[in-house]
């Protein structure tokens, strides 16, 4: 006689059972083994170690758990560049929605925005990122994206038959980009900036697919920062040093703008040697960008997606 398991359960009864509570009991078994795991693992860590696997997203941090956090990370940031950091987590400021503007009839593509957007966000060397693209266009076509140019190089800028359009993150009211992130990891600041949380990013890059303007980058390889270029003035959603693996973008330099009453103009907008861009708050009537919206004809990117960019375009001259 064949021998009967010691549960009493035949073949035909190990047939006749549902086979998807089969598989969910086997994913469940594999999950509860992988937590013993990890929790044995962590077991012989240290309390900042464990703190880091198990921490919790930036919206939910409470002040003390925010201050350890950035207290943590300018320590690591210290020991590995070898000067020190000071990482913040500055919240928006009441009353504040920060609006941008260019003129693109100023503008003369010498990418000086570019470079200085690099320096002030920490953003890697090799692999090269750049939040900012200048895209180069025939006067003649007017605004076309098919037929614009971003790596134009010539002997002098700028060319007497082109013009310049620079593109970043549009910080749009109706960003589709948070919409799609499966994980929560960006969202939208009450001074509208749109954030990203690299801890939090899983590199799917779906919020890159969703965005109308290619604005989001994706870190590749292991990012290559020189110490001597380093920013130590960091802030913990926008210029701290970004792992492999996470999509990052332009936060209209959250480290400056926040700062208070010793506020900064974004990188961009101090270097550019024309004064093409301008920024300010769209809630001041007082403010150089509110006085541009009211006084002057300005337009926005791809308008008929309804994303309501708060970066806007204008002809001043």
């Amino acid at each position: 006689m064949a021998h009967t398991p010691a549960n009493d359960c035949t073949g035909d009864e190990l047939r006749e059972e549902p086979r998807g509570e089969t598989q969910e009991l086997s994913r469940r078994n594999f999950l509860t083994a992988v937590g013993i795991a990890a929790a044995g693992v962590l077991a012989g860590c240290s309390s900042e170690a464990r703190e880091e696997f198990f921490q919790k997203h930036f919206l939910e941090l409470s002040p003390k758990e925010l201050a350890r956090r950035m207290a943590r990370l300018s320590a690591q940031y210290s020991k590995q560049y070898g000067e020190a950091v000071d990482v913040s987590g500055i919240p928006a400021r009441p009353n504040v929605v920060f609006g941008y503007a260019l003129d693109l009839s100023r503008c003369i593509g010498c990418r000086r925005c570019v470079y200085a957007c690099v320096k002030e966000n920490n953003q890697s060397r090799h692999p090269q990122i750049q939040w900012i693209r200048v895209l180069e266009m025939e006067k003649t076509k007017g605004i076309d994206f098919e037929g614009a140019n971003p790596y134009y190089n010539p002997e002098r800028v700028p060319d007497p038959e082109h013009f310049y359009v620079p593109v970043a993150c549009q910080q749009c009211r109706e960003p589709p980009c948070t919409r799609v992130c499966p994980v929560g990891a960006t969202w939208q600041e009450p001074d509208g900036i749109v954030a990203i949380d690299y801890d939090w990013c899983i590199g799917c890059r779906c919020c890159m697919a969703a965005c109308p303007y290619g604005a989001r980058h994706f870190n590749w390889g292991e990012p290559e920062l020189p110490k001597a270029e380093l920013n130590p003035n960091m802030h913990y959603l926008g210029n701290r040093p970004r792992p492999r693996g996470v999509v990052e973008k332009c936060t209209f330099c959250v480290q400056r703008v926040r700062a208070g009453t010793a506020g900064r103009y974004p990188a961009c907008v101090e270097i550019c040697p024309v004064g093409a861009r301008k920024f300010g708050n769209l809630l001041d009537p007082e403010s150089e960008i509110s006085l541009i919206l009211e006084q002057k004809r300005v337009f926005v990117l791809k308008a008929e997606l309804k994303t309501e960019p708060k970066f806007y375009y204008f002809y001043g001259i």
